[in-house]
């Protein structure tokens, strides 16, 4: 969904590197005595630098897509998004969560978790049955499934966005394993940390 259009009174722009950028009456002209995280916020030209990542429709209508603090900048120089490209993932029918790694890396890989109950649907009109979580996410017929379904997500991004390889893990991320937040946001960097073998692994040779 989108946010809708910018106020008569409000300015907005996107910045190169994706950020909205906002100027207008109705915005602030900096933080109560606070100069040094006023000159962080607001540019020279009383753009503010809101922190969030977005971008403009075909008509006009500002939809955020991350913020800035979550920007992936591969090794090449180019600027990714995660939560966007893994809206995506999600929005195919037999993924339930997708994270996106790919920060000083060559290209964009992902870790991603199974909707088990449309996977065990599917399974059964196949004809196959899985006796756990983990026989259902090594499953090749499953891995050929997934890869359907990110090549389907990568033809809606560029190619410094596309997903090159992926890894299917076992069980949904949650709280209680602490990968999200209590506001079920993903924790980029325990990700990272407690799959480290799986990550390097699509990045070998």
């Amino acid at each position: 969904g989108t946010v809708g259009l910018p106020l008569d009174c409000c300015e907005l722009r996107i910045a190169p590197d994706g950020e909205i950028l906002a100027r207008g009456a109705n915005i602030a002209l900096g933080y109560h005595r606070r100069p040094e995280a006023t000159a962080e916020s607001w540019d020279r030209e009383g753009w503010f630098h809101t922190g969030d990542i977005g971008e403009f429709d075909a008509d006009g209508f500002l939809r955020i897509t991350d913020r800035k603090k979550d920007l992936i900048k591969t090794s090449g120089g180019k600027y990714v998004a995660p939560q966007k490209i893994e809206n995506l993932l999600k929005l195919q029918p037999h993924v339930s969560q997708a994270v996106v790694i790919g920060d000083n890396r060559k290209y964009c890989t992902a870790l991603i978790t199974l909707d088990q109950e449309e996977v065990g649907r599917w399974g059964s009109v196949q004809g196959l049955r899985f006796a756990a979580p983990e026989e259902m996410a090594a499953h090749p017929r499953v891995r050929e499934l997934i890869e359907a379904e990110v090549a389907a997500a990568n033809k809606e991004l560029a190619s410094y966005e596309s997903i090159k390889y992926f890894r299917i893990l076992p069980q949904d991320l949650s709280t209680e394993t602490g990968e999200l937040t209590p506001s079920l946001k993903v924790k980029r960097k325990v990700m990272a940390e407690r799959y480290r073998q799986q990550i390097e692994e699509m990045y070998a040779g």
